[in-house]
This record gives C-alpha cells, sequence and structure tokens, in this order.
C-alpha cells in the first residue's frame, strides 16, 4: 500500500516477515540499495479471547477467504495460527539491535519502541499507540442551519435560523432514540455548532480545531462577492482546491494537518458525537472512508444530516440519516470551467 504522511512518502509492506533472515534481505534492499529508512511494526497477541474475537470479527472476513464456509475459514486461519507458530522469530533487541521497530502486545496492552528515526517514525508510533478494536460508533454533522447559510456566506460566527434551531430540537431527540452508551459530544467554538449542540444531555467539550476553514480575506463573502473582488483567487481555488490557500487563511491541507489531533482523539474514544463545519467534517469523512485529497473538499456533507461511522474490518460502514428539517443547499460542486458562477 502506498500512501502519504501530509509531506512525507511512505511504502507499507504488508506482510508476515517471519525469520531474522528474511528481515535482513528486507534491510538490506530499502536500506542498503535504496536508500530509505526502514521501520517494523510486530502484533504480538497471547491472549485468547482477542484472537478468538480477532478471528471471527476480522480474519474470516479478509479477502481471503472470500466465499469461503466460516467454519472451514476459522479452522484455515488456525492452522496458520499454529504453522507461524513453529518458524516465526520474533524481532530481537539483541540480534537485531540496528533494526528500528516497534512491538504491540496483545493490542495495546504493552508496547515496546526499538531506535526509532525521525518524524514520520515518531507519527507511526504515535498512531498505533492511540488506535483501539473496541467497538463504536463517531456521528458527525454539520451545525444547524445558519443566518450565513440563508445568506449565502461562507465562515463567520452568525446564529443559527430558525430552522437551525428546529434541527437542534431533532437532534436532541434522535440521538436520545439511538441510546448511545457514554457518549461524548464534540462541538467547535464557533456559536453555531455550540446553539446546535445545547439540547443534547451528554458531557460536551470545545474545540477550536473542529472550526470552520478560514477562509481570509474572504471571510463572511458569498461566493458571488468572491468572484467579483478576487476573480483570480475564485480561479485558483477551483484549479486545486485542496492545496489552494485562501489569503490569510486556510487551504484544506493546512485543515488537515490541524485536525490530526481530533482524529487522534477520535481513534482514542468510544461513542462520540463531532458538530462541526463543512470542510471540518469533508476531512473527518475523507480520513475513514480513505478518499483521495483531490476528492475531499467535494464530499457531500449536507444540512440537517447525521453520518454514523462505524470502524469495521478492511473499512468503515457508513450510514446517513437526514432529520425531516429543510435546509439551504450549500454544497458547490467542481465547475468545469474553474472560475465559473454555477
Amino acid at each position: 500500500e502506498h500512501i502519504y504522511v501530509f509531506n512525507y512518502n511512505v511504502q507499507v509492506y504488508d506482510a508476515t516477515n517471519t525469520s531474522i533472515e528474511r528481515r535482513k534481505l528486507i534491510h538490506h534492499l530499502v536500506c542498503n540499495r535504496f536508500g530509505f529508512k526502514l521501520f517494523f511494526v510486530e502484533s504480538i497477541c497471547d491472549d485468547p479471547k482477542i484472537i478468538e474475537s480477532n478471528i471471527m470479527e476480522v480474519k474470516i472476513r479478509s479477502p481471503d477467504y472470500k466465499g469461503m464456509n466460516k467454519d472451514e475459514a476459522v479452522d484455515d486461519f488456525m492452522k496458520r495460527i499454529s504453522y507461524y507458530q513453529e518458524c516465526y522469530e520474533p524481532l530481537c533487541e539483541k540480534e537485531e539491535k540496528h533494526l528500528s521497530f516497534m512491538k504491540v502486545f496483545n493490542t495495546g496492552a504493552k508496547v515496546l519502541v526499538h531506535r526509532h528515526e525521525g518524524h514520520v517514525q515518531s507519527r507511526i508510533v504515535y498512531y498505533l499507540m492511540n488506535i483501539h478494536i473496541t467497538p463504536r460508533s463517531i456521528y458527525i454533522t454539520r451545525h444547524g442551519e445558519s443566518e450565513f447559510n440563508i445568506q449565502g456566506r461562507i465562515g463567520g460566527d452568525s446564529n443559527l435560523s430558525e430552522r437551525g434551531r428546529m434541527y437542534s430540537r431533532a437532534l436532541a431527540k434522535f440521538i436520545l432514540e439511538q441510546k448511545i452508551l457514554r457518549l461524548r459530544v464534540w462541538t467547535s467554538n464557533l456559536k453555531r455548532t455550540i446553539q446546535t449542540a445545547s439540547g443534547i444531555d451528554a458531557p460536551q467539550e470545545r474545540w477550536k480545531a473542529l472550526d470552520e476553514i478560514n477562509a481570509g480575506i474572504c471571510e463572511e463573502m458569498t461566493y458571488e462577492e468572491i468572484h467579483e473582488k478576487h476573480p483570480h483567487d475564485f480561479a485558483s481555488r477551483d484549479k486545486d482546491k485542496f492545496h489552494y490557500r485562501y489569503p490569510r487563511g486556510e487551504s484544506y491541507e493546512d485543515l488537515v494537518a490541524r485536525l490530526e489531533p481530533v482524529i487522534m482523539q477520535l481513534e482514542r474514544q468510544e461513542n462520540v458525537l463531532v458538530i462541526s463545519h463543512q470542510a471540518v467534517l469533508r476531512c473527518v469523512l475523507a480520513y475513514f472512508m480513505d478518499e483521495k485529497s483531490e476528492d475531499l473538499p467535494y464530499l457531500k456533507v449536507p444540512l440537517h444530516t447525521v453520518f454514523k461511522l462505524t470502524p469495521v474490518a478492511y473499512g468503515c460502514k457508513v450510514e446517513q440519516f437526514t432529520l425531516p428539517i429543510d435546509a439551504v443547499d450549500t454544497h458547490r460542486e467542481k465547475p468545469e470551467v474553474p472560475g465559473t458562477i454555477m
């Protein structure tokens, strides 16, 4: 798998590197031949309950067992475990002291980090120390319709409209009906998200990081006003919406970096309701749905809609609930001709 960690190019080689000799070969190719850095991650599990749960929830749903009877799949994977027990040589701090690696025991009960080098490896360690396998769901929704939404203005800190206040009440009722255990509610620092959360009976936290993308000199303007007063910026954003940065403001790329602590906290939590803004929730959805950066700024996140994200094996289950409160449509499709009003 080939991924990007901000400006760093990272290659993930998913394999069972069972022997010291095999790891020597990989180290030689990656480090000596190509001059890259190498970081091994080893997961060790000897807890029978975790193993059983992992097989039933994850392994039998893998592509390896597609179309296979469940009992046959379980039996086959238990044979794999037995085979690995016979031939596997765990990473060793003494015999492989030159390697950079991380060992995770029983899904995070204990973690050992050996000779990690540089920013990327530090971020990998940080990420793997924060994720968990506890079943949970993340609910996300935009604030209720705001006064600026009705006027077609972006950004700002306006109050909810009358329909937005109706959504606030409908959302509180919807969340109550879900009977979500140990729910926590996160909002931005802006009035429209705090007002939307006002009727929900659950612990609430305010996050500056969840504030809407900063539109800089274009704050509180309509798209028509931006097109008229800043035509070059309007067209530039259409050409590359992910990387374009508003003058004295932010880009979607900046927003992704700003949201990293939020994402890490979401990985650590159980059930959370995030009430935020269109651009912010596009980034959250893109992370859990593994969307490409060029598609991220055009994900549809309509008002008065709740998304339920449930991480599952090999992906994330996404459910969408539209509450019956009318609202304006603030989505702007990618124009065929950059810089044109649609």
